[in-house]
């Protein structure tokens, strides 16, 4: 078959590029820019709420803005994606969000961070999905592919617990807007080493035209389910607009499958998410960024209100966290996932996450760092790195070139869901027992100090009840994985559509966000 009919069937290329692990470096940059984002912010918010003169009741628009923006149009940026070709969406991505990150740290009131916020979740949503996407066509020998996905699988796993210590360190010494200005040169490196350096295989585009049913009802509904457990935390499960969101955003994602079943080029193909593994992953990867998610929050406070420690200090409390996270993914994941079928590395990261988790739910007012939280953070990170590394190579397995963007978008999907439902869920937990226990408690507190007491007591208590749920929630992830993965070690599997016809089947490794 001619180069020129091989390309018009979608084939890849005969070999890869030579620059792909230069390309690897802007990718995991700006991998590490968007997930840096979503903690360093967090550190940065009393100062931004005081400065800016944001009241209690709209401060959590600084982070709701952004997680409606880039949650909601995350299946719309992997299409782009798809139909402009991953490297200029992931450009036109980086360029966007240095602008939304500039316009965030000269705000000068509410209005324009909250809407620098939204903006920053818009080209988020067109970056996330091209880096992995890229990824997934530019890597397609198994033991490079697995160095690749070992070191993304690293930053998007420990990237959130690097945000805390940088965002410590610019809110303390510097000032809250270079949480936002430390974006810039970010995204101009990252751009301009993509633009010169990744080189992205020819035919893997689908230039179908726009779904817009799909990206409307998928939007729509998307937005609805993350804002309905954002309203949830705030103002609980009862509130008739948190109840009428979760109704809307089951009606609008029903509909949004009905009308992908049965148009000629959907959004989201049905193909991407019915596949068992590609299923397995996306579910059990969201069950444990809710876990994450609600443990990032819970230790953060409990370091700074019951510990006493400064922002930079709990920035540095997590550097366990991250350290076993890069070695679960760059170490144990990089070294088993060609010699052992992925689930063997996902379900036995999962419970090893858990054991750390089941410590934690020791924790006490003075319980010693070096003893109870340094090996639980250690664990977390072991397990948790080993798990995603393997995760985020299988969420494109054997997927079309043509869909490889909103296969990789899903991935973000179930993550940003996941960290939303955390988020709500563990806190109005935690909330819970936490009246509970001083309700109890309060009454046999004489003086000011004991009152004192039996708050942070309960502060405690709380933290210790949702991270038990949290326990459960990474068993059932990995149950989920070690029963719906099935995929063999790479290279052991067949793709069809590649190759020198269509109806070919040929042995390639296909465990690649």
């Amino acid at each position: 078959m001619s180069e020129t009919a091989s390309k018009a069937l979608g084939a890849p290329a005969a070999s890869p590029d030579a620059g792909r692990w230069k390309a690897l470096v802007f990718i995991a940059l700006a991998q590490l820019m968007v997930v840096l984002d979503a903690t360093i912010v967090n550190i940065a918010l009393p100062s931004a709420q005081q400065d800016l003169g944001i009241s209690d009741g709209n401060r959590q628009w600084v982070v709701t803005a952004y997680a409606l923006a880039f949650g909601g149009l995350l299946l719309f940026g992997g299409r782009i994606a798809d139909l402009w070709g991953r490297k200029k969406a992931f450009v036109v991505g980086l360029g966007g969000f240095a602008v939304a990150s500039a316009l965030g740290g000269a705000a000068t009131n509410e209005a324009m961070m909250f809407g620098a916020r939204a903006l920053q979740g818009v080209f988020g949503a067109l970056l996330a999905p091209a880096a992995l996407s890229l990824l997934a066509v530019m890597f397609t020998d198994a033991k490079e592919r697995a160095k690749a996905f070992g070191i993304y699988g690293a930053i998007a796993g420990g990237g959130g617990a690097v945000g805390l210590i940088l965002g410590g360190f610019l809110t303390e010494y510097l000032d809250w807007r270079w949480t936002f200005f430390v974006n810039i040169p970010f995204a101009i490196v990252a751009a301009a080493g993509a633009y010169f350096v990744i080189r992205e295989p020819e035919g893997g585009r689908n230039r179908s035209p726009l779904d817009i049913p799909g990206v409307v009802l998928s939007t729509l509904g998307l937005v609805a389910l993350v804002y309905g457990f954002t309203r949830a935390e705030s103002e609980g499960w009862s509130d008739s607009v948190t109840i009428g969101m979760f109704v809307a955003s089951a009606v609008l994602l029903a509909t949004f499958v009905i009308v992908e079943s049965r148009v000629k080029a959907p959004l989201l193909p049905l193909r991407v998410i019915t596949e068992r593994n590609r299923g397995g992953v996306y579910l059990s990867l969201g069950l444990a960024i809710i876990a994450m998610f609600g443990l990032f929050l819970f230790l953060t406070y409990y370091l700074q209100i019951v510990k006493g420690y400064s922002p930079v200090k709990t920035g540095f409390a997590f550097l366990p966290m991250i350290v076993g996270m890069i070695t679960g993914s760059t170490q144990i994941g990089t070294r088993l996932m060609t010699r052992v079928a992925p689930r063997l590395l996902m379900g036995p990261g999962f419970l090893v996450a858990a054991l750390g988790m089941l410590l934690l739910t020791r924790l006490e007012i003075g319980s010693s760092y070096a003893a109870l939280l340094l090996p639980a953070m250690l664990l977390l990170g072991l397990g948790m790195g080993t798990a995603f590394m393997p995760a985020m190579s299988l969420s494109t397995q054997g997927v079309e070139p043509r869909d490889a963007g909103v296969a990789s978008a899903m991935v973000n999907t179930s993550q940003q869901v996941g960290g939303a439902i955390g988020t709500a869920l563990l806190n109005t937990i935690a909330a819970s027992a936490t009246t509970s226990y001083i309700a109890d408690h309060i009454a046999g507190a004489g003086s000011r100090s004991q009152q004192q007491l039996v708050q942070l007591e309960g502060m405690v208590e709380g933290y210790t009840s949702a991270i038990w749920f949290a326990v459960g929630i990474l068993v059932v992830a990995a149950a989920i994985a070690l029963t719906f993965v099935n995929a063999g070690r790479p290279g052991s599997a067949t793709v069809t559509g590649s190759g020198e016809g269509v109806a070919d089947e040929v042995q390639i490794p296909v465990v690649a966000h």
